[in-house]
């Protein structure tokens, strides 16, 4: 079977889905239920026991939290259901990032008693931007509190999403025994409490009039995307299963309606037929569009690849592992054509043809070797020295570069230091190692101090990395107090001329050139204009006073940090015929540039960051103190039962232990989630405090 998997899959039985949430949704919990249930695990494993699958790093066993996308696979009903758990803390981002690039369809896995929280709203608006259908699972619902309507309510609310329940709970709480295939029409009854597997029986009579409510209500939202089910609708006419879940199909991959679905994975409820959902309502890669892309010798040259192995091959590396017993792993899903292990691969990005060593199919941390894999299928490769995360690997003789991955910048970083000189060569050696897996991740060292620097998204990420660092490489590393990264801005339009004159023996420099530095849009990055005719300066000199600008921006002059949003207009320049290099340009720019930056009213902008905090109502006045205290701007306090739940922006300077203080604050009873949303200027008095410790 294994030879002949690149040629015999049909790619209709095939799902490529991944489960996506906020942290403690049930993720996980969801995920070992589904390998279970296919044959893939003989014992169903537990988080809070430390035995799951996916999450087979020891970290992730100990902190009970997701930190990388495990792949795996599973067999339901003779389809093949290629599956990848997800993070859910906002540390991981790039993790989730990363999987909705190579995914067709998502189950987004809801907490029935908090509904939407802040990270499903941050993997919806990804999964948004890529495009992915999605099936909602509103798990948990035998927890104290558990409202399936008031969690499907949140979807409409935050997210603006168009969910239509497909199945709705028998009972609450301690009292969920079941559900109401509203398709089907018959409900699934778990008669023993340990029962793992469902009986199918008559719709209760107690819910008779409530089920047929929400199947008319399920009818009308599906029948608004299919004109031929509205017609029937209108007329009253009986509308058959089939006819039901095509039109259910065809819209949730229209990404017109996403279904709802219901159960606790806990207790194994509601998982067969989350199975079956998926298999009926996710696309397969035959109804995703062709994947798009475009020609490396000419980026306007826009191409795409059909899933068929008759096409060029084309695939997206999107993510690189350091396995302990063979190296580096490269997770590569297969857009187009055949990628069979021995033959070479070109990589446009790097320009280069590199060989595929062994193919493997993962599951989680086991795996089965390959020789082939086809279109729609999502393998580890073995053997590619210089691929990295996003790169596309393709037919040399019709090359084609798939759209990229874009990942956030850094907002935090710390100093490492090795606690001995031996740990020094293996701390840079698991450095390497760490930032090739991570694109989030980045290390550089101080010029001032010295020091290696971490940098990161969150203190959660960088712990995670020092700790991976002591288990997996064996590095014993001290870190330093978290340091936020901060930028340089302009606050009005300054021009400034810059002259670089030395006369020495034989041939001096000369170099003069005026810049106009003006304030841009926030997220506009550095940009660069001449306003000068050729007669003026020649066009050479133009590149280096543009590098030279760049450079100089790199380093701001209030405290050292990088400008941004600020452009550079070349408005006059002269130059002398014998004199004049491109040395003398570049260092000329860079004193215009430095003196205009100084009568532009420059200010230190900081990272804000969006936090939502729900607390037990009793702690609601503490909280808002500790964040008032905290520099924090309160956006919203509602309340939701016997929660409050607030919406603030806060600098990420005031944030570090807040975890740690919160809880002290509230018994430990409160949680809260956070990501960057924008960069706001440094009120003075903390802006002199921190241009005074560089």
């Amino acid at each position: 079977m294994a030879m002949a998997a690149g040629q015999k899959t049909d790619l209709s039985e095939v799902r490529n889905i991944g489960f996506i949430a906020h942290i403690d949704a049930g993720k996980t919990t969801v995920t070992e239920r589904v390998l279970f249930f296919t044959g893939e695990t003989y014992k169903i494993g537990d988080i809070d026991e430390g035995t799951t699958v996916m999450d087979f790093m020891s970290l992730e066993r100990e902190r009970g939290i997701t930190i990388g996308s495990a792949a795996t696979n599973a067999k339901w009903q003779d389809h093949q259901i290629n599956i990848i758990d997800t993070p859910g803390h906002v540390d991981f981002t790039a993790e989730v990032e990363r999987s909705l690039r190579v995914l067709d369809g998502g189950v987004v896995v809801l907490e029935s008693v908090s509904g939407v929280q802040p990270q499903s709203e941050t993997v919806w608006r990804q999964a948004d931007r890529y495009g992915v259908p999605r099936m909602v699972f509103v798990n948990k619902m035998d927890r104290l509190g558990a409202d399936f309507d008031y969690a499907v309510s949140t979807l409409h609310s935050r997210l603006g999403a168009n969910a239509v329940p497909i199945q709705i709970p028998i009972g609450a709480e301690s009292e969920f025994t079941g559900m109401i295939d509203l398709v089907k029409q018959c409900a699934y009854i778990y008669e023993a409490e340990d029962a793992i597997a469902h009986t199918t029986v008559e719709i209760p009579a107690d819910m008779a009039d409530k089920a047929e409510e929400a199947r008319q209500h399920m009818i009308e939202k599906v029948a608004e995307t299919d004109d031929g089910l509205m017609e029937k609708y209108l007329e009253e006419e009986e509308i058959g299963e089939d006819e039901l879940r095509a039109a259910i199909r065809q819209a949730t991959i229209s990404m017109q309606i996403f279904p709802v679905l219901v159960g606790s994975a806990l207790r194994h409820r509601g998982v067969h037929p989350l199975l079956d959902a998926v298999i009926d309502y996710l696309p397969s890669p035959l109804d995703v569009p062709p994947v798009a892309g475009f020609d490396p010798a000419d980026e306007d040259n826009k191409m795409e690849r059909k899933p068929s192995v008759d096409e060029p091959l084309s695939a997206l590396a999107f993510k690189v592992v350091t396995d302990q017993h063979v190296g580096r792993l490269i997770y590569v899903r297969v857009y187009s054509g055949t990628l069979e292990a021995g033959t070479p691969v070109y990589n446009p990005s790097t320009r280069s043809r590199e060989r595929v060593g062994r193919l493997l199919k993962m599951h989680a941390d086991s795996r089965e070797e390959v020789k082939s894999a086809g279109p729609g299928e999502i393998v580890a490769v073995i053997g590619l020295k210089n691929a990295a995360t996003g790169n596309t690997l393709c037919d040399q003789a019709s090359p084609i570069v798939l759209e990229a991955i874009s990942f956030p910048d850094p907002v935090i970083s710390v100093a490492v230091e090795p606690k001995t000189r031996a740990d020094q060569e293996k701390m840079t050696d698991a450095l390497v190692r760490l930032v090739d897996e991570d694109p989030t991740l980045q290390t550089y060292t101080d010029e001032e101090s010295g020091q290696t620097v971490l940098a990161g998204m969150g203190e959660l990420h960088l712990d995670v990395i020092i700790e991976r660092m002591r288990r997996e490489f064996n590095v014993e590393a001290t870190q330093g107090p978290p340091r936020v990264a901060y930028r340089e801005a302009l606050t009005k339009v300054s021009e400034q001329q810059g002259k670089f004159i030395r006369q020495t023996g034989g041939h001096g420099q000369y170099g003069d050139c005026t810049l106009r530095l003006e304030p841009l849009e926030a997220g506009s990055g550095i940009q660069f204009e001449s306003e000068i005719t050729g007669a003026t300066l020649p066009r050479e000199y133009y590149g280096p006073i543009e590098s030279g600008f760049r450079e100089a921006a790199q380093t701001g002059i209030l405290a050292g940090y990088p400008v941004v949003d600020v452009k550079a207009v070349l408005t006059d320049g002269s130059y002398h015929e014998v004199d004049s290099s491109e040395m003398a340009f570049k260092i000329a720019a860079s004193m215009a540039f430095k003196s205009a930056m100084e009568r532009g009213g420059p200010v230190l902008m900081e990272p804000v960051m969006r936090i939502e905090v729900i607390t037990p109502s009793e702690f609601l006045g503490d909280v808002i103190g500790d964040l008032n205290s905290r520099r924090a701007q309160i956006q919203s306090m509602d309340q939701r039962g016997e929660v409050q739940e607030v919406k603030a922006f806060i600098p990420l300077a005031e944030t570090f232990q807040y975890a740690t203080h919160l809880r002290s604050l509230t018994t430990g009873r409160a949680s809260f989630a956070m990501e960057l949303d924008h960069y706001d200027p440094v009120p003075q008095h903390v802006a002199q405090d921190i241009i005074g410790k560089k």
